[in-house]
């Protein structure tokens, strides 16, 4: 479903050029919970980000069910990006005056899709993340667990083909990060691909599939179990 075909990502950093990715050609299956693991530096973000759009190669290719990111318009490229992807932060990105239900429904707003038509929709993802009695509720009334659900809510409200999530529990206790990685592999199990940035083993042991990078380049490929508690 994604392909990646011998990309490198290269930066200008004063007089010298940082090489972030070289020659990465990687294949990403329908249904496959992918997690990307490495030492800072390593190259995941980078690669996580040009996987959804959000960055360009500085050579290579990359697909997502069959459609090219690279020599399209940004209007092309953004609405990939809004219909075909859903994006879990870290820091959780939500709008502080809007309701849990008006952030989850955000991105389908501002399609221009009216709020009374995305409202239900919303709310049965806030349901389905475990927070039926949040939907009024603002982020500043959200624990960081709830909020990184409203997050994960909103990263499936285009029904999207891929979900990238880029260290989603980086600042949540261990407790919460369980419950966050639990609903990751329910998520799983029920058929959506999934591409999960990591420095934790214990949480890349959620997915079915690990690789590890290493100065920009794959050193690893191993199938997990997808078994973890």
């Amino acid at each position: 479903m994604i392909e990646l075909k011998n990309v490198s990502r290269m930066y200008a950093r004063g007089t010298k050029e940082i090489q972030a990715l070289h020659d990465i050609t990687l294949a990403i299956k329908r249904g496959e919970f992918l997690s990307v693991m490495g030492p800072s530096g390593s190259g995941k973000s980078t690669l996580l980000n040009i996987i959804g759009g959000l960055d360009q190669p500085t050579s290579g290719e990359v697909f997502i069910e069959n459609r090219p990111l690279h020599g399209i318009s940004d209007d092309e490229l953004t609405l990939i990006r809004r219909r075909r992807v859903g994006f879990i932060f870290q820091f959780f990105n939500l709008l502080p005056i809007l309701t849990a239900a008006e952030n989850v429904g955000l991105p389908l707003l501002l399609e221009g899709i009216p709020f009374a038509k995305v409202k239900p929709k919303a709310e049965s993802l806030l349901r389905k993340v475990g927070l039926e009695e949040r939907f009024e509720h603002r982020p500043e009334q959200l624990s960081g667990g709830e909020m990184q659900r409203v997050a994960i809510a909103r990263a499936l409200i285009a029904d999207p083909s891929v979900l990238l999530a880029d260290e989603p529990t980086g600042n949540l206790d261990s407790r919460t990060s369980s419950e966050i990685f639990r609903l990751l592999k329910d998520l799983h199990s029920e058929g959506q691909t999934i591409v999960m940035v990591t420095h934790d083993p214990k949480a890349a042991a959620y997915g079915t599939r690990i690789i590890t990078l290493r100065d920009g380049s794959i050193s690893e490929d191993t199938t997990a179990e997808g078994c973890a508690p």
